[in-house]
């Protein structure tokens, strides 16, 4: 029988970076909804880049969660490197390129109108997952052998 996926178990900065993960989910979520709802025309590439900055955060943060498993672990790597990759071609773009970002996303000029945030938090987010493997038991086939020894 199969586990269910549990949480892993966090202290300190994993908890606070979790955290900060969930607030930019929710932030970037309610700030591309209402962008969606109120005018997409007006800037279907920016608030497209809203939502998909939204769905990053809530991947990063449920795959931070459960990063205990290898496969979150791996989905948690993917969705980070994903958001900074973002963040740097988004706010590249949006100061060489204003004419493609005339209304701001969650990344334009590197995140600042969330303070800088979304520069910084896939930097802390990477050394976090590189610093916290998921551990492996390891066990073989020996070792129930040996137990039915006695």
């Amino acid at each position: 029988m199969t586990d269910p996926i549990r949480p892993r178990r966090m202290t300190g900065i994993g908890r606070v970076l979790v955290v900060v993960y969930a607030i930019m989910a929710l932030a970037a979520t309610g700030r591309s909804f209402v962008q969606i709802v109120r005018a997409y025309s007006d800037a279907p590439l920016a608030y497209t880049l809203s939502a998909l900055a939204a769905v990053v955060y809530i991947v990063a943060t449920l795959a931070l969660v459960f990063a205990g498993s290898r496969g979150w672990y791996r989905v948690a790597w993917t969705a980070i490197v994903f958001e900074l990759v973002g963040v740097i071609v988004v706010g590249t773009l949006s100061i060489f390129l204003p004419e493609l970002f005339n209304h701001p996303t969650v990344w334009s000029v590197f995140g600042s109108g969330y303070l800088f945030i979304p520069l910084v938090l896939p930097f802390f987010g990477l050394w976090w997952l590189a610093t916290h493997r998921p551990t492996v038991a390891l066990t073989t086939d020996a070792e129930p052998a040996a137990a039915v020894r006695g």
